[in-house]
């Protein structure tokens, strides 16, 4: 066997957990084969690059092998080798995450405390019988 199907190829290198997965991740532009945007019965061989993007990380790997059958996890490894410059970005990339602020501490909003619905209701109240916040006319 000198080619396979990409989607059948990242479902054996364990990129993905199903071949529709994969399939379905090929079709939303997220495999590109040698710079080139891929569809799922594209034909990838031995020595040709695939970018393969998840998440906000995109792995850089080229093809070292083909294998129609799926395997275990060490064996999946030796069908590819990811490139330097992905492993660096990869690692930048985690390195981010790590020293990144808690995402729960950019919440400004949300549901108010005793305190907050206490002066909510104090404001509204001086708004009398008018539907809106708006200037009467009548001023």
């Amino acid at each position: 066997m000198d080619r396979l199907r990409i989607d059948k190829w990242l479902w054996s290198a364990r990129f993905y957990k199903t071949r529709t997965l994969a399939a379905e991740e090929i079709g939303k532009g997220r495999v590109d084969v040698n710079g080139q945007q891929a569809k799922a019965a594209r034909e990838v061989k031995v020595g040709d690059t695939v970018a393969v993007r998840r998440d906000s990380v995109t792995r850089t790997v080229v093809v070292k092998g083909l294998s129609a059958m799926r395997g275990p996890a060490p064996v999946a490894q030796q069908l590819y080798e990811e490139t330097a410059d992905s492993l660096r970005a990869r690692e930048a990339a985690a390195q981010q995450r790590r020293f990144a602020r808690e995402p729960a501490l950019s919440i400004e909003h949300g549901r108010p405390t005793k305190r907050g619905r206490r002066d909510l209701d104090e404001a509204q109240r001086g708004w009398g019988d008018r539907w809106s916040a708006s200037v009467d006319d009548d001023a």
